[in-house]
């Protein structure tokens, strides 16, 4: 499973790339409207109980529009916030600052609303042994970003991208079978031509496939949308032999429940498709407002 970090460089390419698509032509309600030299404060001001992320990233886009901006950060990355909370201060150009914006409450709103969802479900197996993971259906070309939004909500990362570890899946399986070849087999070529070291983990979706995959020497087994008598059943089989990890259908409801089968791991994909942005706003001080 993936313990990757964020790079300045990575992070400031993402910041690019989003600000040309807001910002590359210019701000021409702020330039029609607002005189060069007005400079004043603005604060992000929090409107909803959660878990702040991405508060750094919404420094960067301050200060990729404008070096000049100061930004003061007043709540780190993974506090849990509420309503009344100033998250930072922006100080400068009044331009800058409205140029800014957008962007940065999109990164700050999204990040942190996947930190929050992803706190929700660690509150949820908090005791058992269930370790909260994402997994690879994240928004295209911000996989880098959600994913530690999930690290800072307390989760843990699945697999980075593909060459991270092997995950045999069902189609992979559906194409091999077809061809004769059976799960035992499949799992044993998996391990011979993998790079050295790399984890196998297989999904199966019933007790047969999985004592198979226990026979086959798997490093992890995914229980792909069994019940939760079934994923017991299949962790009392296997335990201290190899992981399990739960998957499919799992909700803030239900999660629980599947804890307490004995998973190691509960692999969630709505932490980053199916969140809601964390409401958090920016407001301009009007008695810092001034002629420069």
């Amino acid at each position: 499973m993936s313990t990757g970090q964020l790079t300045e460089k990575q992070i400031d390419a993402v910041i690019d790339i989003a600000l040309e698509e807001d910002a590359g032509q210019g701000d021409v309600t702020s330039e029609a409207l607002i005189p060069t030299d007005l400079t004043g404060k603005a604060r992000l001001l929090i409107k909803e109980k959660g878990v702040l992320a991405g508060i750094e990233i919404a420094k960067r886009v301050f200060q990729h529009i404008d070096p000049m901006l100061q930004v003061d950060i007043l709540i780190k990355d993974g506090t849990a916030i509420k309503p009344g909370d100033i998250a930072a201060t922006i100080d400068g150009s009044v331009i800058s600052i409205l140029e800014a914006e957008r962007t940065a409450l999109n990164f700050l709103q999204r990040l942190s609303g996947i930190a929050s969802l992803t706190a929700e479900y660690v509150a949820k197996v908090k005791g058992t042994e269930a370790k909260i993971y994402d997994t690879r259906k994240t928004t295209p070309g911000l996989r880098l970003l959600e994913k530690y939004a999930v690290r800072i909500g307390g989760g843990q990362n699945h697999r980075m991208h593909l060459a991270e570890a092997v995950l045999i899946k069902d189609n992979h399986i559906a194409a091999l079978r077809a061809m004769g070849t059976s799960l035992t087999d499949i799992l044993a070529k998996a391990r011979k031509n993998a790079p050295e070291g790399i984890s196998i983990e297989v999904e199966v979706t019933c007790l047969e496939e999985a004592a198979e995959a226990m026979k086959g020497g798997a490093d992890i087994i995914m229980l792909d949308n069994m019940s939760a008598g079934e994923m017991k059943q299949a962790v009392e089989k296997g335990a201290g032999v190899v992981k399990f990890e739960a998957s499919g259908g799992i909700t803030l409801e239900n999660i629980r429940q599947v804890a307490m089968t004995g998973v190691d791991i509960i692999s969630i994909g709505a932490l980053t498709h199916s969140y809601k942005a964390l409401d958090i706003s920016l407001e301009m001080e009007s008695q810092t407002l001034k002629l420069i």
